[in-house]
């Protein structure tokens, strides 16, 4: 056949022949009537082992028929030529090596245009075609029968071919899938993801193996779900492209499992990371900023932590249907500045939330209210006021999640969450993340407003028992500072006093109660009023510190550093005692500052050990500044290091002695040291002039 004649597709191209043949290798062979062979194709050279030179005009009988069977051939062959009809059966043949081979036969009749009558034989090894029978049998069980979805896409991305399993998993009938793409059959899927994935494949011949996807399809479209993809490019045998192969997995169940191990992971990773950084201090407002920092943005866009008015205040509140709830905001944090943010109540003062708005229902039920997708209406019941809902529209707010913070059987107060900029709404692994930082944030929270309404109580009694403002004496001008502990421990023990004594005198105390806390607020009480009694009694220090001495180690046993001074204008001096506190500064005009040479003695109640007095010079214009420890006391400084900045900055001109108060509070009392600070400083003056503060 000449190019002319050959095949054209349906677009005017010439088609390539298939393989298939090529791998049966059909031979083809033509007889005359007597059934000589008159034709021998290359095939038939390889099938049965003679050349074409050796075959032609041979009788085929003879030449390819054992002696046994050649009756039965020539009964055959004279059927086929009498009759016109067809014959096809697998025979024994001989081959040109002597061996013997089972070949698959299709012979019938050929009529020229002259009207001769010819044989045409067509053979192939039938091992051969039992194979490839077998294979296409296998083939069609497996893609038939087979759970993973199957699929053959043309060069055009066309399904010419679509298994059960994937009918079932599309939800869509064989003959709406054939001639159609992607795109046009499955909506809900990415689809132009699969078509590229597609064209990459046909391209390349590159496969592309368990490619995971998320969506929905017909079969299912009100859940989602997630399959394995792989696609192989398919050639024949002549290395021609067909198409794609696609096979697709189901595999939901694990993907929800993995997605669910992700998710208690993510929860995991949280709740440590909340456990490292929530309750770091037993300051109330650091440990709510610290719950809303954790929250945002791992869970909202923005967080805030309210307490009840009253729990913070130290009493048990419980809310009835028609009340509304007294809300003391203590932490606010957004990912982002945002009008949701500026809806948020300010940290520190009460507001009230009408019985209807859904924090006031967490906090009166104890129960999470969610709202998963937040409608206006919903937004008026969120939000304290109308203001304040339109702020929340204005800023995109679309979710909202209130949990309660419950400690110990009482709730205290809510956790709440929105989502602006995050489009995705709260859920049930959102509720119960939110359920574990609050439950745990909770505790600690609780443990700082029992610690801060302890602290208070304390402070308030130490404050109660220091000087309001130290007294107007003769010939001293006096400043003082107290400054509590920091939030994160409690109150301490230390104390300062001035007393006026007869004769002009006075008497200047610091002390020290070791220890915390109410307890040790109490004891620096009682020793401030026992020195207060024993200084009317005009005793030296060293007496009054023994009695004092007593008084510590009594039934209420306590210890404590205390430095007693006495002030003489008319003498010019100050008698000292010490009783384990460090030596007061001595400030004298020409010379630089120096820490007083005084016998140390042992603390307060210690007892055992005997105290002495030291008459220092105290001319007019000298200051005596004494302190605690609070003041100079550093985890990472030596003591004496401390000291020494101390007198550095008290050295130079003189200054007024509140500022110098000040200049020392500010300079020397470090963030990491959690203790009281007692300061006491003052200034000799000429006799006869009235002393000021």
């Amino acid at each position: 056949m000449s190019a002319a004649e050959a095949p054209v597709a349906e677009g005017g191209g010439p088609v390539r022949p298939s393989g298939l043949l090529d791998v049966l290798g059909v031979a083809s062979v033509v007889l005359d009537v007597e059934g000589r062979i008159v034709l021998w194709s290359p095939q038939a050279e390889e099938l049965f082992g003679y050349s074409a030179r050796e075959a032609l005009g041979q009788y085929a009988a003879r030449l390819m028929v054992h002696d046994k069977h050649i009756a039965l051939v020539r009964k055959l062959f004279a059927d086929v030529m009498a009759t016109g009809r067809s014959w096809a059966g697998a025979f024994p043949v001989r081959t040109k090596d002597g061996g013997t081979r089972l070949v698959e036969f299709r012979n019938m009749r050929l009529t020229d245009d002259r009207g001769d009558v010819f044989a045409l034989g067509l053979a192939a090894d039938r091992s051969t075609v039992r194979r490839l029978e077998q294979d296409v049998a296998l083939s069609e069980r497996m893609v038939t029968q087979s759970p993973i979805g199957l699929a053959v896409l043309d060069t055009e991305l066309r399904y010419v071919s679509v298994n059960p399993a994937l009918i079932r998993i599309n939800g869509i009938p064989a003959e709406e899938l054939l001639g159609r793409m992607p795109h046009e059959v499955l909506p809900l899927l990415d689809s132009d993801a699969l078509e590229n994935a597609l064209r990459r494949v046909l391209e390349t011949g590159c496969p592309l193996v368990d490619q995971a996807t998320v969506g929905r399809t017909p079969a299912d479209p009100g859940q989602e779900h997630a399959w394995s993809v792989s696609l192989y490019r398919l050639e024949d045998a002549m290395g021609r492209v067909l198409g794609v192969a696609a096979s697709v997995v189901d595999i939901t169940e694990q993907y929800r499992a993995r997605v669910e191990t992700e998710a208690a992971r993510r929860r995991l990773a949280v709740v440590a990371d909340a456990s490292a950084r929530i309750g770091t201090t037993l300051d109330l407002n650091r440990t709510a900023r610290e719950l809303a920092d954790v929250a945002v943005p791992e869970l909202a866009d923005i967080a805030a932590v309210d307490l009840l008015d009253a729990v913070v205040e130290g009493r048990r509140s419980t809310l009835g249907p028609a009340e509304s709830a007294v809300i003391r905001p203590l932490a606010v944090r957004a990912e982002r500045e945002t009008d949701a943010l500026r809806a948020a109540d300010p940290p520190g003062e009460p507001v009230r939330y009408a019985p209807d708005r859904l924090v006031t229902a967490c906090v009166r039920t104890g129960n999470p209210v969610v709202v998963p997708r937040v409608t206006d209406g919903d937004l008026d019941r969120i939000a304290r006021s109308p203001e304040a809902a339109a702020l929340l529209r204005r800023a995109g707010v679309h979710s909202y999640l209130a949990v309660p913070l419950i400690a110990r059987g009482e709730v205290l107060g809510a956790l709440d969450l929105k989502r602006a900029g995050n489009p995705l709404p709260f859920g049930e692994d959102d509720v119960l993340l939110a359920r574990e930082l609050a439950a745990r944030a909770a505790v600690q929270i609780d443990n700082a407003r029992w610690y801060q309404n302890a602290r208070d109580t304390a402070l308030t009694l130490q404050r109660s028992l220091l000087p309001g403002r130290p007294a107007v004496t003769t010939g001293l001008e006096v400043a003082s500072r107290y400054q509590p502990a920091g939030a994160a421990v409690e109150v301490g023990g230390d104390w300062f006093d001035v007393i006026p004594l007869e004769g002009g005198r006075t008497a200047l105390v610091v002390g020290d109660v070791m220890g915390s806390g109410i307890g040790a607020a109490a004891t620096m009480g009682r020793l401030r009023t026992a020195t207060a009694t024993l200084a009317s009694l005009g005793l030296d220090p060293d007496v009054l510190l023994r009695h004092l001495d007593k008084i510590a180690a009594g039934p209420d046993h306590s210890i404590a550093t205390c430095v007693y001074a006495v002030h003489d204008p008319r003498l010019g001096q100050c008698r000292i005692a010490n009783a384990g506190h460090l030596p007061p500064v001595r400030v004298r005009a020409g010379q630089p500052p120096e820490l007083l040479a005084l016998p140390t003695g042992v603390p307060l109640g210690v007892g055992g050990v005997a105290f002495s007095t030291t008459a220092v010079d105290f001319a007019p214009g000298d200051r005596l500044v004494f302190y605690t420890d609070g003041l100079v006391e550093t985890r990472r400084h030596s003591l004496d290091e401390r000291l020494a900045a101390l007198l550095a900055l008290l050295e130079g001109p003189d200054r007024p002695l509140e500022d110098v108060c000040d200049l020392l509070l500010q300079t020397l009392h470090h963030p990491d040291n959690h203790d009281d600070v007692a300061l006491l400083i003052a200034r000799s003056l000429d006799p006869g002039t009235a002393g000021e503060r």
